[in-house]
């Protein structure tokens, strides 16, 4: 768990009374290669920072699965949506890799924010991070084409292309596998 401690003190020193607290409503799960942690059309209940591994959000389809976002190391993650509704999702999570997460249920959250003031400032940087990840992700598909979007992902994160399938990252910047294939070849 010292990760996420890491992750929290990046933003604000704790006391070891506050860290003990949230800790202690945090619980350690593995998810297998290719496991769904989410699946469509349950409720997300936990809040996950991901010790290692990637996870995948995408909108299952018997033809066409649509690729969205992705998560890696050290990154709070979940349906963030259905999370904060307590409503069914509409996507799925995957486990890409094994996939190790702490994670935390919803009214375990609601306790850390009712019960400790560096709660709600925590909580409020992680949805605010989430937001902003959201809102980049929105207008690179907007402003760019997909050889741009391609580029781009390329330098800004390398580990998608190194650890995810290219038919995932061709879903993710808009495009088909053969689209992607042809971008690849004109840069290469």
């Amino acid at each position: 768990m010292g990760h996420i401690r890491e992750y929290y003190e990046r933003i604000v020193k704790l006391k070891e009374s506050e860290w003990e607290f949230i800790a202690s409503h945090f619980d350690r799960n593995v998810f297998t290669k290719n496991e769904i942690i989410t699946r469509q059309g349950e409720t997300e209940n936990y809040l996950s920072f991901i010790e290692t591994g990637i996870v995948r959000f995408y909108i299952p389809d018997d033809e066409n699965e649509l690729t969205f976002n992705f998560s890696f190391n050290k990154e709070f993650t979940c349906a963030y949506d259905s999370f904060l509704t307590q409503t069914p999702s509409e996507y799925e999570l995957q486990a890409l890799t094994e996939t190790i997460v702490w994670q935390i249920s919803y009214d375990d959250l609601q306790k850390v924010y009712a019960q400790i003031k560096v709660g709600n400032y925590l909580g409020r940087f992680a949805s605010e991070k989430l937001f902003l990840a959201k809102s980049k992700r929105e207008l690179s598909l907007l402003k760019h084409n997909a050889k741009e979007r391609y580029l781009k992902l390329f330098s800004e994160q390398p580990e998608i292309l190194k650890f995810i399938p290219l038919k995932y990252v061709a879903s993710y910047i808009g495009i088909t596998p053969q689209g992607l294939s042809r971008i690849r070849r004109q840069i290469t």
